[in-house]
Parts: structure tokens; C-alpha cells; sequence
């Protein structure tokens, strides 16, 4: 799947309630998954880990949406095939 296929299955399943939830209260949710990947990073739970990674992947494509932003585009505009720091691939910064 890519991003853009992921974003419009985001979209197509969930925009109807985070539309209605809007940008604020979808920030919450996004923040208290990220919560719950940091748990599961402290249990070294690797299972929990898998949901909890594709739990904040979801938020951060509905939050994309509500602000229609194409994920794909700006990641890479941001990331193009480099290191936005460094301008390397592989990354040669030192932190």
C-alpha cells in the first residue's frame, strides 16, 4: 500500500468522525497513542509495539487529513532520498 492508498483509506473510513471530533480532540488521541508506543517500548513488549505503531500511523493519517495535507508529498519534500540535516544517504550526523 502506499501512502497516499493508506491516507484515502483513512479518509474514506474515518473523516466523517474526526471531521465531527475536529483538530484538537484528534490531537489527543494522536498524543495518548504515542503514549501507549511508549509503554509498549518500556515493557519491551514487541507485540503491543506492532499496535501501538499502527495505532499512531493511523492518527497521524487522520490528522493529516483533517488539514488536507498529502503525506506522501511533503514527506518527500522533507526527506528527499536524504537526510534533511546532513544531506546524506546514509545520515551522517553526529546526534
Amino acid at each position: 500500500m502506499e501512502i497516499s492508498e493508506f491516507q484515502k483509506f483513512m479518509f474514506d473510513l474515518y473523516a466523517h468522525n474526526d471531521k465531527k471530533r475536529g483538530a484538537t480532540a484528534t490531537m489527543l488521541w494522536l498524543v495518548e497513542e504515542v503514549g501507549e508506543l511508549a509503554e509498549a517500548v518500556r515493557r519491551d513488549d514487541r507485540e503491543n509495539l506492532r499496535e501501538e505503531l499502527a495505532d499512531c500511523f493511523a492518527w497521524v493519517g487522520a490528522m493529516a487529513n483533517l488539514y488536507d495535507i498529502d503525506l506522501e508529498e511533503v514527506f518527500l519534500e522533507k526527506y528527499p532520498n536524504m537526510c534533511p540535516g546532513c544531506k546524506q544517504n546514509p545520515c551522517i550526523c553526529t546526534d
